[in-house]
C-alpha cells in the first residue's frame, strides 16, 4: 500500500469511528468538558481512539469509565521552560509534572547548548523521545547570550539550520540579542531569516517605542519578559503574545493579570521558564498559574485557555489546546474548577496519573550520557583575594522573587589593602570562574542582598554560559565551595569553615542530576535550609545567584569576563568614584 493509499484508508477509518460506526478505545462518561473554543463547560461522555478525541455523546466503547460529574480540561502546555533548570533529565522532569496536567512542554534547550552546542541539544531531543511528556522544541538563539562571557559552545545560523527541519522543531527561541535586531548584526539577522514560517520567540526586558516597533516587524511574537502592566501593554499593542511567567526567581503573574480582560486573553499564554522541583511538589506547574489566576479574579475558563489553547494556537500545535474531535486526547480531570484540585491525567488517551500518583510503567529511564564538561585552571586560595583599588565600588543589588538587578555604589570593607566582605551591611564577594576552556579567568566583584552571615555558595548553574559562580563572606569558604564542584563535575554546594555542609552532584553539563527527581528535590531543600542557616533571606538563593551571570538583563551582572554594565552592554570597572552611580 502506497503512502497515499495509506492515508486514505486512515482518513476513512477516522470518518467511520466518529460517526459511530465501530467501538471506540475508551469512553468517558458523565463529564463536564471544559470547552477552551466555546468558552463554556458542557456535559457530555468523551470517546476517545488511539489517543484522539474522537467525539462527544453516547459511543460503543471497549473501556467505559465513570467520571461522574468531573470536570475534564485539555492538558496543559508550558510555553516556555528550560528543562535542565529543574536540575532533572527528562523523564524525571516528567514524573514530577505530570500529575499537575502538564502534558506538554515547549523547551528552549540554551542551559545545555551553551554547555554542549548541537550535542546538548541532541541530547534533549533523544531523551524525550520516549517520555509520555510531550516536549517540542525552540532552537536557542543566542549560544553564547552575548560576547561578555565565555560558553562553552558558539552556534551559528548554520548549525541551528542542520535541526531546524526536526518535527519537534517549532522555531527559535527567545532572541535574547536584541541589540543584535535592532542595529541589524549579520549573524542574528541569519538566525530570523533561517526561522521562514516557523516560530521566533522575544526576550526584549523594558524594550520599548520605536526599538520594540523594530524588534518586532523582524518577525519576532512573543515576551515573557514583561513586570508592569504599562510594559506589557505596549507590547501587546505591538501585537505580542505575553508569556506570563511565574517561576522561582522571577514571578510576574500577579504583576500582570491585570491587564487581562475578555477582548485580549487569547493573547496571553502562561509559561514557568524556571521552577524548581521543590516549588512544583509543593505548589504546582502550569496548575499553579491557573489556580492563582483563578483565586485572583480571572474566569477558570479563560485561565485554563491561557494554559492550553492559546499556546497551542502561538506555536501552531493544531491538534493541542482543545477537546474536540481529532485533537490529542491529553485531558486533565478535576473535581473543583476553582480550587483547580486534580485527580486524574491523561496522555494520548491513556491514564497516566490518578490521585496525585504516576502509574506504573509510565516513566522510561532515559541512560544517553554526555561527555564531562567542567575544565578549570588549577584553583587557588588566593584567587580570591580581591586588592582595594579605591574606597568606593558598583555593587549589585539583589531584588528578592525577580531576575532584574539594580546598580549601587557603595563604600568597601578594607582590610590590610584587601576587600572583605562586610556582612553587617550585607556586602559580600562575589566570584565567576571560567570553566570550559580551562582558561584561568576569575572575575570578582561585590554583591547585595543574599544575607549570608557565615560560609558560601556556590554552583555551576550560571545563566547562561553556566560558569562557576560563588557568592561567600570568607574567601576559604569560596574557596572550598568551587574546588568541591571542580571535583563533581559540576553541581551545587554549601560550605562553612573549610568543610563542605552539602553538595548535589550535576554530572550531565553541569546542569542536571542522573539521580531521582526526588534525590534531586531533597538535595535542594536541604542546601536552601543551610544557606537560610548561614543567614540568607532569599527564598531560594541559589536560583537568585544563577541568574547573577545574565548580560541581557538589566541593571548589572558579573561574567567571567568581570562586571558587566547590563544597560550600556559593557564591562565596567568595580571600583569607581564615590558620586558614580548617581
Amino acid at each position: 500500500m502506497s503512502e497515499n493509499e495509506s492515508s486514505l484508508e486512515n482518513l476513512r477509518n477516522t470518518i467511520e469511528i466518529s460517526g459511530g460506526a465501530k467501538r471506540v478505545d475508551l469512553l468517558l462518561k458523565n463529564a463536564r468538558v471544559v470547552n477552551t473554543f466555546s468558552g463554556d463547560v458542557h456535559r457530555t461522555h468523551v470517546a476517545i481512539h488511539r489517543g484522539r478525541v474522537v467525539g462527544f455523546g453516547d459511543y460503543k466503547a471497549k473501556q467505559v469509565m465513570d467520571l461522574k460529574g468531573a470536570y475534564v480540561a485539555p492538558g496543559f502546555i508550558d510555553g516556555h521552560v528550560h528543562i535542565e533548570s529543574s536540575m532533572v533529565k527528562i523523564p524525571e522532569f516528567a514524573r514530577v509534572v505530570l500529575p499537575h496536567g502538564t502534558t506538554t512542554a515547549v523547551i528552549d534547550p540554551h542551559e545545555i547548548a551553551n554547555v554542549l552546542g548541537l550535542d546538548g541539544i541532541r541530547y534533549m531531543l533523544a531523551s524525550s523521545e520516549d517520555s509520555p511528556l510531550s516536549v517540542y522544541m525552540m532552537l536557542p538563539s543566542c549560544v553564547p547570550a552575548t560576547n561578555l562571557e565565555t560558553a562553552g559552545a558558539e552556534l551559528s545560523a548554520h548549525d541551528l539550520g542542520l535541526l531546524l527541519n526536526d518535527d519537534r522543531v517549532l522555531g527559535i527561541g527567545e532572541m535574547m540579542d536584541y541589540p543584535g535586531v535592532i542595529n541589524r548584526r549579520d549573524e542574528v539577522l541569519k538566525k530570523i531569516a533561517i526561522a521562514k514560517h516557523k516560530v521566533i520567540d522575544g526576550h526584549a526586558p523594558m524594550l520599548k517605542d520605536k526599538q520594540l516597533y523594530a524588534y518586532v516587524a523582524a518577525g519576532i511574537r512573543s515576551d515573557h519578559e514583561c513586570t508592569d502592566v504599562a510594559e506589557a501593554r505596549e507590547k501587546l499593542r505591538a501585537g505580542m503574545y505575553i508569556m506570563i511567567r511565574e517561576g522561582t526567581a522571577a514571578k510576574n503573574l500577579k504583576g500582570l493579570l491585570p491587564l487581562v480582560n475578555s477582548e485580549n486573553s487569547r493573547k496571553f499564554v502562561f509559561v514557568t521558564d524556571d521552577r524548581h522541583l521543590d516549588d512544583i511538589v509543593r505548589e504546582g506547574h502550569i496548575d499553579y498559574l491557573v489556580r492563582t489566576a483563578i483565586r485572583l479574579g480571572v474566569d477558570p475558563i479563560r485561565a485554563i485557555q491561557m494554559a492550553t489553547i492559546n499556546t497551542a494556537e502561538y506555536f501552531g500545535l493544531k491538534n493541542l489546546g482543545a477537546i474536540a474531535p481529532g485533537y490529542a486526547a491529553d485531558l486533565v480531570v478535576i473535581d473543583d474548577l476553582k480550587k483547580l484540585h486534580i485527580t486524574g491525567v491523561f496522555k494520548d488517551g491513556r491514564l497516566v496519573s490518578k490521585g496525585g500518583d504516576i502509574e506504573p510503567g509510565v516513566i522510561k529511564e532515559y541512560k544517553g550520557k554526555t561527555r564531562g564538561t567542567v575544565n578549570v585552571k588549577w584553583i587557588e586560595h588566593e584567587d580570591f583575594a580581591m586588592k582595594a583599588q579605591g574606597r568606593f565600588a558598583r555593587v549589585i543589588n539583589v531584588i528578592p522573587d525577580q531576575i532584574v538587578t539594580k546598580a549601587t555604589v557603595e563604600r568597601v570593607k578594607e582590610d590590610g589593602g584587601y576587600v572583605s566582605s562586610d556582612t553587617e551591611r550585607d556586602i559580600l564577594k562575589i566570584a565567576v570562574i571560567e570553566r570550559h576552556m580551562a582558561s584561568g579567568r576569575i572575575a570578582l566583584a561585590l554583591v547585595k542582598g543574599f544575607g549570608l552571615k557565615k560560609g558560601a555558595i556556590a554552583s555551576s548553574v550560571s545563566h547562561d554560559s553556566h560558569n562557576i559562580i560563588v557568592v561567600g563572606t570568607h574567601d576559604g569558604d569560596m574557596y572550598t565551595a568551587a574546588v568541591q564542584v571542580v571535583k563533581m563535575q559540576g553541581g551545587i554546594v554549601a560550605a562553612l569553615n573549610g568543610q563542605v555542609l552539602e553538595a548535589l552532584p550535576l554530572p550531565v553539563a553541569g546542569l542536571m542530576s542522573d539521580r531521582s527527581a526526588d534525590f534531586v528535590r531533597e538535595k535542594q531543600k536541604r542546601l536552601n535550609e543551610i544557606a537560610r542557616m548561614l543567614g540568607s533571606k532569599l527564598s531560594d538563593p541559589f536560583m537568585a545567584m544563577s541568574f547573577l551571570t545574565l548580560p541581557p538583563i538589566p541593571e548589572i551582572r558579573i561574567t567571567d569576563r568581570g562586571l558587566i554594565d547590563a544597560v550600556k552592554f559593557q564591562v565596567s570597572p568595580v571600583f569607581c568614584k564615590e558620586n558614580a552611580g548617581k
